[in-house]
């Protein structure tokens, strides 16, 4: 039996694995253990961390996760499995053969460890490696570049590696998520602003040469584009700063409160396009917690647009994507 002709490292952030104190403190310390994330001296994050961050924030992220949960487990771990899934069969109807797809966490589990050992086993001689961050940050998809780099100090013989870096401009991207708010509005039979809301970085790391606010700014602009929006129709924010240090502006969950307390725009539309898969960020952050932000300061409407998740779209994107980047293999 030949061997593939490649196979897929298919890679997202993580998830802890139970909506539990004990399990959230774990993920966290790997989370906030990485450099990339935080990039504060050790000697001055450790007693933070380890003193203060992980003796407070478990409970409370774990309740957060509570609210969510499904019978699957982490809503994130559900929906990546079957975008894993649906992307072999897409993969196998493109190529007409079999090419294997593994599922790696940045952190918790699974591992990115245990989708290359997935795919070594599957024979796997050349691996393109896909990380599920539309725009590129160092603390997200350069991330998962060092894992990958960390795994194959444990491999024997290193497969033919490949990277897809990001993908805020393409056009299967841009035209899945116009997809999904023209669907939105049709079915809620009105449009409100729409809010464009970007996982946020420090402002330092920008200014030090992080391209990820640039690569949030291309996909934003394409977008309304892409739907005819005029300036005023739309608005580009970031959500879920840490911390006291000043991160990438304008806040969402400020900006939803004051518009709420101004009345204007009464109706919001919110999406987050720089997730591939909903998750904590945008089930609870955005979907509750930021809807309960712009209604209690006097807004009347508030919707919020799920992520592309296993839209069949978005696997043709994805599929595109890995047929682009394997050429010549």
């Amino acid at each position: 039996m030949s061997s593939p002709r490649f196979g897929v490292l298919l890679a997202n952030l993580g998830t802890p694995d139970a909506p539990t104190a004990k399990a959230v403190r774990r993920y966290l310390r790997e989370f906030l253990s990485d450099r990339r994330v935080v990039d504060l001296p050790r000697w001055k994050w450790w007693p933070i961390l380890n003193g203060i961050v992980l003796t407070t924030r478990p409970r409370r992220v774990a309740k957060a996760y509570a609210s969510i949960w499904t019978d699957e487990g982490s809503p994130l771990l559900a929906i990546s499995r079957r975008q894993r899934a649906a992307l072999e069969e897409k993969l196998r109807e493109h190529f007409g053969e079999e090419i294997p797809v593994a599922l790696g966490m940045d952190y918790g589990n699974p591992s990115i460890v245990s989708a290359g050992r997935e795919l070594r086993d599957a024979g796997v001689k050349n691996v393109l490696v896909l990380p599920l961050y539309p725009q590129f940050s160092s603390s997200t998809t350069a991330s998962i570049f060092d894992q990958v780099a960390r795994a194959l100090k444990q491999c024997p013989a290193h497969p033919g590696l490949r990277f897809v870096r990001s993908y805020c401009d393409h056009p299967l991207y841009i035209q899945a998520l116009a997809n999904s708010v023209q669907e939105h509005w049709q079915q809620q039979g009105q449009q409100g602003h729409l809010v464009m809301s970007y996982h946020g970085i420090p402002k330092r790391y920008a200014e030090q040469g992080d391209p990820y606010p640039n690569e949030c700014e291309t996909t934003s602009r394409l977008l309304a584009e892409a739907l005819s929006l005029a300036p005023h129709e739309w608005t580009m924010t970031y959500q879920s700063r840490f911390g006291r240090e000043e991160w990438l502006q304008p806040y969402t969950d400020e900006t939803l409160i004051k518009w709420g307390k101004a009345g204007s725009p009464p109706a919001v539309d919110i999406m987050s396009p720089a997730f591939a898969a909903d998750c904590l960020e945008t089930l609870e952050e955005l979907s509750e917690e930021n809807r309960e932000n712009f209604i209690h300061a006097g807004g009347k409407r508030y919707a919020y647009i799920p992520a592309l998740n296993d839209r069949d779209d978005h696997l043709e994107l994805l599929t595109s994507l890995v047929a682009q980047h394997t050429q010549g293999w």
